[in-house]
Parts: C-alpha cells; structure tokens; sequence
C-alpha cells in the first residue's frame, strides 16, 4: 500500500488550501454554536477565544517594541497593523485621547464572515483587549460590519469614559478584567 495520490486527484482544480480551510472551519464553528446556542451565546464563546489572542497579541506586539506599555498612537498603530498582517485591510479614520476610530475594506475572514456576526467579537475583543491592557479602559462599538453586509466596517474603540462611550452599543474592557 502506497501513499502516493492518484495524479488524477492530485491535480483537481479545486480551491482548498490551508487559509480557506481555517477560515471555512471557524464560520462553520460559530454558524454551528449560533444555531446551538443562539447570536448572543456563541459571541460570549467568541469573545473568550478573543481575549486570550489579544492579550497574546498585546505582549508579542510589546516584546517587540521593547516596551512595558503601548502608548495611545501605538495602540492606534497596532490594531491597524495586526489586522494587516492577517490581510485585513483596516485604517484609522481618527484618533485622539478619547477614541480611535478605524475602518476596514477587507475582512481577514473574507465572505466567510458574511451572516456570520457573531465572529467579529474577535475583532471587538483583541481590540478591546489590547486598548484596556495598555490604556486602562476601552469600549469597542462596532457600528458597521461586513459580517452583516455592510461594504466595510466601522469600529470605535472609546478610551474614555464619556458621555458618548456611554451611548454607544458595545462591550467594555478594563485593565486585567475580562470583557462585561
């Protein structure tokens, strides 16, 4: 018995590779715990698996700047950049001491996020995560997602407790705390 593929299979034009496997397999993940458990349940599920990559995220990201704490435009810088490097296409539309807000052309998850909101709680919370461990609060507020068939995303991370942070719809992070 061999190992070898038959040429015939070997050589099919099919659009499977490592990328699109992952990225199928998370969509169908939380397709399934959203069917199981309902939108806001398989968010909650999410949003665990967020917050571990961005506190990952948070210390690579600092190991490599060689420093303790990120400062504001640094935050605003990695966020941009770790999304990039993902192949997420985000960009800061404005940044100032109470918010960053940022856009994005492309989602890292491609179609596969489409109906599939639930997976941008990673986004909200690797963002929250990484703003609340250096800057001591965030609220993420995703106001456009292409999860949900918008052209691009729109997503506020307040830094601030103000009274626009207040209004906003969305989750609030604190130094060392997990996400309420």
């Amino acid at each position: 018995m061999t190992n070898t593929l038959n040429n015939s299979v070997a050589t099919l034009n099919l659009s499977l590779e490592r990328d699109i496997f992952l990225r199928t397999l998370i969509r169908e993940l939380s397709g399934t715990l959203h069917d199981v458990v309902g939108l806001e349940e398989a968010s909650g599920f999410l949003s665990v698996v967020g917050g571990t990559m961005g506190r990952q995220l948070n210390q690579d990201y600092k190991s490599a700047l060689e420093v303790s704490n990120l400062s504001r435009k640094q935050v605003g810088d990695v966020l941009v950049d770790l999304k990039r490097r993902i192949q997420g296409d985000f960009y800061v539309i404005e940044q100032n001491d109470e918010k960053i807000v940022l856009g994005n052309r492309v989602c890292p998850f491609g179609d596969k996020v489409l109906n599939r909101p639930a997976i941008c709680m990673m986004t909200s919370n690797v963002f929250g995560t990484i703003a609340a461990n250096n800057l001591g609060y965030a609220k993420v507020e995703l106001q456009k997602t292409i999860a949900q068939g918008d052209p691009g995303c729109r997503v506020v991370v307040y830094l601030k407790i103000t009274e626009e942070a207040e209004d906003a719809e969305g989750r609030e992070y604190f130094r060392g705390v997990e996400s309420v």
